[in-house]
């Protein structure tokens, strides 16, 4: 098994790149994120999956182990191959994958080319329990809060890593539960985020609409 790649990069192309390892040039397939982090002729190490077919050995290059693990992962759903696991890291962040599958978010998989409903459905069941945010301990042990509401500190951590500062985030939360105040006895993280999320899209607007009127 390959794990990594590393010496001075020889090609960058549209999807996929090529390291010099001891005059050796080995290709590899990556997402345009990973891609734009390579310059021709400088130093990188780029972490590899080796997919094996009964006709080919194909190489598949990630920026750091955790892009790659997600890959992996992805790769055990049926009817996912490597190309369209590499579609959904183009689209989607390694921690926006584990967040989506964590909450079993099937919309955010269906920005992806090429996954339609059916396929959304099966990746959210069958990811279900072995993608979790990574963040979601780590914040919850540091913030204040998390005496109070155990379950507050996991929420804004899953937003964070969807781009939301965490200011904006708690705020949404707040906003969201005064809507639904019944999910704060019992509901869990996963319906919690969903809820914020739904007035993010829905509820902000409408708030908004009714101050104008």
């Amino acid at each position: 098994m390959i794990s990594f790649l590393r010496g001075p990069v020889a090609h960058v192309g549209l999807s996929t790149g090529v390291v010099d390892v001891n005059g050796a040039g080995l290709a590899f397939w990556a997402t345009p994120q990973t891609l734009a982090g390579l310059r021709v002729g400088e130093d990188a190490t780029v972490h590899t999956s080796l997919v094996v077919r009964e006709d080919s050995l194909t190489l598949f290059g990630f920026a750091d182990p955790q892009e790659r693990e997600v890959f992996e992962v992805l790769l055990g759903v049926s009817g996912v191959g490597p190309r369209l696991a590499l579609a959904v890291l183009a689209v989607h962040s390694p921690e926006a994958v584990r967040v989506a599958a964590h909450t079993e978010d099937a919309k955010a998989f269906t920005k992806v080319p090429g996954i339609g409903p059916k396929v959304a459905a099966r990746l959210v069941l069958e990811l279900k329990g072995k993608l979790v945010p990574l963040g979601t301990e780590g914040v919850a042990a540091q913030s204040s809060a998390a005496t109070e509401a155990p379950w507050k500190a996991q929420v804004v951590a899953a937003m964070s890593s969807l781009g939301w500062s965490e200011k904006d985030a708690a705020a949404s939360i707040e906003a969201a539960m005064a809507d639904s105040p019944e999910l704060t006895a019992s509901g869990t993280v996963p319906e919690i985020l969903r809820a914020t999320l739904r007035w993010l899209g829905q509820g902000a607007r409408g708030a908004k609409a009714g101050a104008r009127g």
